[in-house]
């Protein structure tokens, strides 16, 4: 017998053992065809008795309600910490903040710690400390190694890092300006009209360079041509809403730039032409009619801002044409290699080397707002993957329209790809429910800042217009309307 052969037979009962001892220990996440739900069961039956077969369901169901609170209170955490700063200040009198040599000034341990809760990028990741040690209550800690590092896929966080890196780059948002530059210029300049250009046109290269990339790019130049003239509240909450939604449905033209129909696309063979005949259409009607509905809703308002005086900066020299085109290309690179981390990190790491050799024609590199953003997601798959249990029930039992609804609710508390995948999961869906389920899923996508991955580095970029932060509350209320519109859009005729 072949040598190779023989060593490879008498290692299948080492591996047979290591399999069993791996579903005795209760691997997690628990497959969903483990659970011996009873024929014919009502919803609240079948959830009554997952959390009765494991109990590590409840609690980690009740952590993630906690953590979405905890979302809902950032705003309320960071002014806390603000009055705390104050009086540690005021107690510390003249040499509150006087620095001795290299030693920084004395801060309030109380205060930084509570900026930190009040984090909202932090939240998820917080609330993952709250989640081990549950896990470890019921499965021990090698479980938690187990699934943490194992189990859960933390390629998008470090796409969505790398790639707004490289949207943010001088290069590549000096070329994104010139090109909006020239929509705009068809109004006028204005400031309505980089409004209409920026959230008509971003969006739509969503489908082309990736969401998180869009959303870069249409962020910086919202802060740059909209915010920086502080609009009203009112308006700057509608605004950073419709963005959100606009930028969820906007990546649906094609198959792989969108994270919920990546999701769907391999598994249900939806290809380009599936997308753009199915969802294109529908997405760029849906954009376009919410945005020239708040367009009109508050046209008095972005007229008024043209008036508006404000320090023009100086034009800064464009670069090469040759280093914007390598810079494309490494953003193109990391878009082509979106499923390889190995290959988008290193090839980050040359863009690295590219930046301090090219120094005078880049601007400053600054990772503190994609590695916050990629934390924030890292925390959200850990906590999502454990939310299948309830989810998927529900999705098996809802018709066509109850669905959608459906799907659009439960993207709000949870990420849109999160659900597409637990569809994935329900055997027999007919092409009406896999259209309905994903349509749910992307209109869904701006009413809360979990509700879509690229929506954090939107917040993270735009955050700093809002005051005190941005009031979850009023940002579901700002992206409300343009998801009625796009909800209605995308299951035309469908």
């Amino acid at each position: 017998m072949n040598p190779r052969r023989l060593l490879a037979l008498s290692t299948l009962p080492a591996l047979a053992g290591t399999v069993q001892a791996a579903v005795d220990s209760g691997g997690l996440p628990r497959a969903l065809d483990s659970y011996a739900d009873a024929a014919g069961a009502g919803l609240g039956e079948v959830l009554a008795a997952r959390a009765a077969a494991d109990p590590l369901n409840l609690a980690a169901l009740v952590i993630f309600v906690c953590a979405i609170v905890h979302t809902f209170l950032t705003a309320k955490i960071r002014h806390l910490a603000h009055v705390i700063e104050q009086r540690h200040a005021a107690t510390l009198g003249p040499k509150a903040s006087a620095p001795i040599g290299d030693q920084p000034a004395e801060v309030s341990f109380a205060g930084q710690i509570l900026h930190f809760f009040g984090e909202i990028e932090a939240v998820f990741g917080i609330w993952v400390v709250a989640l081990a040690a549950a896990i470890t209550w019921f499965r021990g800690w090698g479980a938690v190694v187990d699934y943490v590092s194992g189990h859960v896929s933390y390629t998008e966080p470090l796409f969505v890092v790398v790639v707004m890196a490289l949207a943010a780059t001088r290069p590549v948002l000096d070329l994104a300006e010139r090109c909006l530059r020239a929509v705009a210029d068809l109004g006028g300049g204005t400031p309505a009209a980089w409004w209409l250009s920026i959230l008509l046109v971003a969006p739509l290269l969503g489908s082309f360079i990736t969401e998180p990339a869009a959303m870069t790019i249409a962020a910086l130049l919202l802060g740059r041509q909209f915010y920086e003239l502080k609009p009203s509240p009112r308006l700057a909450y509608a605004t950073l809403g419709l963005l959100f939604v606009n930028i969820s449905v906007g990546g649906t033209l094609t198959h792989f730039a969108a994270p919920p129909v990546i999701m769907v696309a391999q598994v249900w063979q939806w290809g380009l032409g599936h997308m753009f005949t199915t969802f294109g259409w529908r997405a760029v009607l849906g954009i376009a009619g919410s945005t020239f509905a708040y367009y009109l809703l508050f046209r008095r308002e972005l007229t008024g801002l043209a008036s508006v005086a404000r320090a023009q900066p100086e034009p800064r020299p464009a670069a090469p044409a040759w280093i914007t085109v390598v810079q494309l290309g490494f953003l193109a690179f990391t878009v082509w290699q979106a499923h390889h981390p190995a290959m988008f990190i290193g090839g980050f790491l040359f863009y690295l080397a590219f930046a301090q050799a090219t120094a005078h024609h880049q601007s400053p590199l600054d990772l503190r707002p994609p590695v916050l953003v990629g934390f924030f997601l890292a925390g959200l798959v850990i906590h999502g993957g454990l939310q299948g249990w309830w989810i998927e029930p529900i999705l098996r039992r809802l018709g066509e329209v109850p669905l959608f609804i459906g799907a659009t609710i439960l993207t709000a508390f949870n990420d849109n790809a999160a659900i597409t995948y637990l569809a994935t999961l329900v055997p027999g869906f007919t092409d009406a429910l896999k259209h309905a389920v994903v349509a749910g899923a992307v209109a869904g996508g701006g009413l809360t800042v979990i509700a879509n991955a690229p929506n954090p580095a939107g917040l993270a970029i735009l955050g700093r217009h809002f005051g005190a932060g941005v009031a979850p509350l009023k940002l579901a209320l700002g992206a409300l309307v343009p998801t009625v519109i796009v909800a209605i859009c995308l299951m035309i005729g469908s």
